[in-house]
């Protein structure tokens, strides 16, 4: 049994049809790549994933369970984390205070999930640990909103993994990062993945989704254009077409200017 599976989810705004019918499943103890065009209903899944929109239609299943519907923190409770494609940090607050605040989640959504655990010696450690784990040690005690965005993202990423997730949902971990950055934080995410967490990603950078995930799955205007190994979806004339030939042509636009 997969760990997540997707069954015909639609999700309507009014007369827009954001998702329509769309089914996929998790790829056990790997890293399941979602990509397509901007507007192709890539986090409006995520929202319907994560509890921060109920679809109109369809089930998701965790676990084998059906967890639509249910409010964000319950669907943490369940195992479930994620990231934003905008980096969402406490920016008043040091990277290791970020952090523990992840560490709240045997008793959310009350207040004391992050005030009464700040300072126990057993938090600080596990704290230090997630913060090892994501190469962020040196600047536990740097304000997150003076960090730049290749650090910020490991910091989403990190306060994720203090929820104790099985399942996590990266929505554009490299947006932003230098070639450079992008391959560091695709080692720390296999290593996410070796360790026996279940991997989602959204993704425009098509080196960096390819190189990483074990499947991809490829959304247009809503719908499930393709799935299959990055190799096969490399190839396929209708990806090709629907997306990776605008990427490339983009990318060569900009290059050219």
């Amino acid at each position: 049994m997969s760990l997540l599976r997707v069954e015909a989810v639609t999700m309507r705004f009014g007369g827009l049809v954001a998702l329509d019918r769309v089914s996929l499943e998790t790829v056990d103890r790997g890293i399941l790549g979602l990509i397509g065009p901007n507007g192709a209903g890539k986090t409006t899944l995520f929202h319907c994933i994560s509890g921060y929109l109920r679809p109109t239609a369809g089930r998701i299943l965790y676990r084998g369970r059906p967890i639509q519907g249910k409010r964000p923190h319950q669907v943490v409770s369940l195992g479930i984390a994620r990231t934003f494609q905008i980096v969402r940090p406490f920016s008043d607050l040091t990277v290791q205070e970020n952090v523990v605040s992840g560490l709240g989640k045997p008793i959310y959504p009350r207040l004391r999930a992050f005030l009464e655990r700040t300072t126990r010696p057993p938090i600080q450690e596990r704290a230090a640990g997630l913060m090892a784990r994501m190469d962020l040690g040196p600047w536990a005690q740097v304000r997150a909103d003076t960090l730049p965005i290749g650090l910020q993202r490991r910091l989403e990423i990190a306060r994720a993994l203090a929820t104790e997730p099985d399942l996590l949902l990266l929505d554009e971990p490299a947006a932003g990062l230098t070639s450079g950055e992008a391959e560091s934080l695709a080692r720390l995410i296999r290593g996410l993945r070796d360790q026996g967490i279940t991997i989602v990603l959204i993704e425009h950078n098509m080196r960096f989704a390819m190189g990483l995930c074990d499947r991809v799955v490829v959304l247009d205007r809503g719908k499930v254009l393709a799935e299959g190994p990055p190799e096969a979806i490399q190839r396929n004339e209708a990806v090709i077409d629907a997306y990776l030939g605008r990427v490339r042509g983009q990318d060569e636009g900009r290059n050219e200017g």
